[in-house]
């Protein structure tokens, strides 16, 4: 069926809406040039070359509303180039978003909504955060993959509630980045017939004109992902139109329009060269350009004519999504089981008994925490349509995947379970775009080795507080014999340093379900630290959500009197902490056992919990993890015993290298005694 929408009143695109659509954007260039002068910091190029894109998107192209600017069947305008931000700003403050002339004045000051590069949390109409280039394009492709599971979730022959597409801004240093290759080459094999990307070709990088460290037939490289190419002047109205409208008319798979524009445009000194990427023109340049464009002399001068078109296209915009209410009112009825799920999926409900559904699942011991943890996931995804699953292809050895889910293939978009290939970079930026359509909680899964290639991902859903869950798994030098290559010591580590990531390693199948509890009740990501060993369920750590788990750290063994030593284990090491302190209290030590299984939670909890586990007179503190002991002697004290990795690991059996690092009952009593 037809786009439903689509009857909403269509502006024609003829003479009088391309000057208007012109006059926008030299309003853009306007803009963009003064806030980036005012505020000495920020880059000019993008904005000067982009003005027609911009204009023509926002003034003219883009289905949304910008005053209900999370509207979910929205398209979607994503600027991978993040670092081109006052170009989107000045689209969004045109646009009707709340975005006032005041902030574009405030652009890169303390606390302004105009940030040096897009947050999406400081400013409405920024789909995603973006600035570390290719990540924007991940994103997109995560967005535009979670529309097609909607649609294919939601959409009836009568009411095809989801046919919004995603549109995205990349340049060349995002179509350099590795990611853009993973996540591209994803979206052509899965045929994402909702993604256009459109490809700012200025052939000018950072560093000097692009022919210096790119030569590439970037054309036939997207044509050879399965994409549909198109290649136009970036800069002539009707060349944008027509490639537009036939990818959105027509399209059949991801499709790339290549706009070869002018690298800051209008210049007339700086055009064209590197000089005008990423530092303000210069007031005296400024003054030219401002000349050379016909540009009136006042600052962020924006001409009445131009409010008045966008006006007018937002008087249409809320038109459309009125159309679309009407039209999702009617589904509702019609579909009353499907429209309970919608709901449960966009308030992202969570059943009021999930702890003691939660309590019921049984599991074998001992248990792999991998395995414990596909448990969890299976008793949950029927009680959440909300969460889909992934993995970096291992869901076969993290144990991912949610049992009869089905899969998503090309073109079929039905399954829970996505299998992303050895891609773990752009899988983790493309859950954080299924997070960003506002109705699945991800789930994604590897080993906790790999979890390097993900960082900047990792760090940027947590910089946006993008809730995604990262399964990993093989969590220690206790894998045994692939040896130090897949074996994490500094991993933990690296992973606690990200604020606002809550990283969690579970001792046993109790803690595991603890872990998932924590992870769902938590406004950002999370990261699940399992083991690929079978681990024996502990009775100390039966123990409610909020007296175990949800502390962060919790008593597991107390101590008769006033401690010799405290331990403090996380994941497999709380069992060998355990066993150590029985042969301690043999040598007539007394001894406090502490679970700490996730740091962040144990600092979000009182100042009088924390000191009633961790403070005061409670002899020689020892942590064990099977790690680097970086982090821990916050807890420890500079006088504290780290059992720990100094070094990488071996090959071998998991025993040896238990033996072989210290880490069993009679190292650690010869360290502690």
């Amino acid at each position: 069926m037809s786009h439903m929408t689509q009857t909403a009143e269509e502006l024609a695109f003829d003479t009088e809406t391309k000057q208007q659509l012109t006059k926008a954007a030299n309003t853009i260039r306007q803009l963009s040039i003064e806030a980036v002068q005012q505020a000495n910091s920020g880059h000019p190029g993008l904005p000067l070359g982009c003005a027609e894109l911009g204009a023509y998107f926002y003034g003219y192209a883009l289905r949304h509303n910008p005053k209900h600017a999370k509207w979910v069947n929205r398209d979607r305008m994503i600027l991978s180039a993040g670092h081109g931000s006052m170009w989107l700003y000045s689209c969004l403050h045109l646009a009707g978003f709340a975005l006032s002339l005041d902030d574009i004045q405030h652009f890169r000051q303390l606390h302004s909504k105009t940030p040096g590069h897009p947050e999406s949390l400081d400013t409405e109409g920024v789909e995603t955060t973006t600035g570390p280039l290719g990540q924007g394009l991940g994103n997109a492709v995560g967005q535009a993959l979670g529309l097609k599971l909607l649609a294919a979730r939601f959409n009836t022959e009568a009411f095809p509630l989801f046919d919004s597409k995603v549109f995205c801004l990349a340049g060349d240093g995002c179509i350099m980045e590795g990611i853009a290759a993973e996540v591209s080459s994803l979206a052509g094999h899965l045929r994402l017939d909702n993604l256009i990307v459109i490809y700012d070709a200025n052939n000018v990088s950072l560093d000097g004109p692009l022919a210096e460290s790119c030569s590439e037939d970037t054309l036939q490289r997207y044509r050879a992902y399965g994409w549909d190419v198109q290649e136009i002047d970036g800069h002539d109205f009707d060349a944008i139109h027509e490639a537009v409208t036939t990818a959105r008319t027509d399209q059949m798979k991801p499709c790339l329009i290549v706009a070869r524009t002018v690298i800051g445009k209008g210049s007339p000194n700086k055009a064209g060269t590197f000089k005008v990427h990423g530092s303000p023109l210069g007031n005296e340049e400024v003054k030219l350009t401002k000349e050379a464009l016909g540009l009136p002399e006042e600052k962020f001068f924006v001409p009445h004519s131009v409010k008045q078109h966008f006006a007018q296209k937002l008087e249409r915009d809320a038109a459309r999504e009125e159309q679309w209410n009407d039209l999702f009112a009617a589904w509702a009825r019609a579909n009353p089981t499907l429209a309970e799920q919608f709901q449960t999926m966009a308030a992202h409900e969570l059943p009021e008994d999930l702890e003691e559904v939660l309590e019921r699942v049984e599991m074998a011991s001992p248990i792999a925490g991998r395995a414990a943890s596909n448990s969890v996931i299976n008793a949950l995804a029927p009680l959440l349509p909300q969460l889909v699953g992934g993995s970096a292809d291992l869901s076969c050895s993290d144990l991912t995947d949610i049992k009869g889910g089905g899969w998503v293939a090309p073109g079929i978009f039905t399954g829970r379970n996505i299998k992303y290939g050895v891609r773990e970079f752009g899988m983790a930026a493309m859950a954080t775009g299924l997070q960003q359509t506002g109705m699945f909680l991800p789930f994604v899964g590897t080993f906790l080795t790999f979890s390097d290639y993900m960082r900047n991902a990792i760090r940027l859903a947590a910089l946006q507080r993008a809730k995604v869950v990262y399964q990993f798994t093989h969590d220690s030098l206790f894998l045994g014999e692939d040896g130090p290559t897949h074996q994490p010591i500094e991993h933990l580590a690296s992973l606690r340093a990200i604020p606002h990531l809550q990283v969690i390693r579970p001792a046993d199948a109790h803690e595991v379900k603890g872990a998932w509890l924590a992870a769902l009740r938590y406004s950002g990501p999370s990261a699940i630290i399992l083991s690929r060993q079978n681990l024996p369920t502990l009775a100390c750590t039966h123990v409610s959500y909020d007296d175990g788990v949800g502390r962060g750290a919790y008593l597991v063994k107390k101590e008769e009197r006033t401690p010799d030593y405290t331990l403090i284990a996380t994941g497999s090491e709380l069992l060998l902490a355990l066993d150590v302190a029985k042969e301690l209290e043999r040598h007539g030590k007394a001894v406090r056992v502490v679970s700490m299984p996730c740091w962040q939670l144990f600092e979000r909890q009182s100042l009088d919990y924390r000191h009633s586990v961790l403070g005061g007179q409670i002899g020689q503190r020892v942590s064990i993890e099977a790690g680097v002991e970086m982090g821990w002697h916050k807890y420890i004290g500079a006088d504290g015993i780290a059992i720990c990795m100094e070094g990488f690991g071996l090959s071998a059996p998991a025993s040896a290298l238990a033996r072989e690092f210290g880490f069993t009952v009679e190292s650690i009593l010869e360290r502690v005694l």
